[in-house]
């Protein structure tokens, strides 16, 4: 499966399965707050099956951050959201998570599904649309593209911008913006091709997460519909 090369591979599992829209992207900062594992509750409450944490935690090694997946995992199940882990396979298999994200330096798609099988979705991380046609073609389920907007995380590079989103999208695999989206954003995201946003900062950077996370929600029904 993982050629980098020939015929677009079929995505592991339907889109019908239950791909979220919205994705709670961690930080070390996120993760180290000792109320975190409560403000991921209160947003993955807020928006359900619409929605998954993205559990990101570079600094964390592997035993803590299982730790933290087990507790993340009782808590998206029990909203009907997903967990998935970045770059960190094995914790992605031992908890049963949801998903996978592999960035520039992880392991290969195909590898990983080796390792996860198809129970499992994975994600790649790209910045710019020949990266998306080459994972696709490696057998990236979805990919997660970034940075569309201007943020503060990454003023090293110039923002993508719509265009380069929507020529991702073309290749009609699913993509997920990310980066500088705001709730105001989200349509405009959206009918640039998206399948749906990832954000950081626009979630735990509020006080109120749950409030936060209704309004990406109200933004994303009002772009796509009620019945996404």
């Amino acid at each position: 499966m993982d050629t980098g090369a020939g015929h677009l591979q079929g995505p592991a599992l339907p889109l019908s399965s239950g791909l979220p829209r919205l994705f709670w992207v961690t930080d070390d900062d996120e993760v180290g707050r000792p109320d975190f594992v409560a403000r991921a509750e209160e947003a993955v409450r807020a928006c359900g099956s619409s929605c998954a944490i993205q559990l990101r935690a570079h600094a964390m090694g592997a035993r803590e951050l299982w730790r933290l997946a087990e507790r993340l995992k009782a808590i998206t199940e029990a909203a009907r959201a997903g967990l998935w882990v970045n770059d960190r396979v094995g914790v992605a298999l031992a908890v049963r998570a949801d998903g996978v994200q592999l960035g520039v330096r992880s392991m290969r798609p195909g590898a990983a599904r080796r390792i996860l099988g198809r129970a499992c979705w994975i994600g790649c991380s790209a910045h710019a649309a020949s990266e998306v046609t080459e994972l696709v073609r490696a057998g990236a389920d979805m990919v997660v593209l970034g940075h569309v907007y201007a943020t503060s995380s990454h003023q090293s590079r110039p923002p993508l911008g719509l265009g380069v989103l929507r020529q991702a999208a073309s290749e009609g695999r699913p993509v997920v913006a990310i980066g500088g989206i705001s709730d105001d954003r989200v349509r405009e995201v959206m009918e640039a091709g998206a399948w749906g946003v990832a954000v950081r900062s626009g979630i735990w950077g509020a006080g109120d997460v749950a409030a936060a996370a209704r309004r990406y929600l109200s933004a994303l029904e009002t772009a796509v519909g009620a019945d996404f």
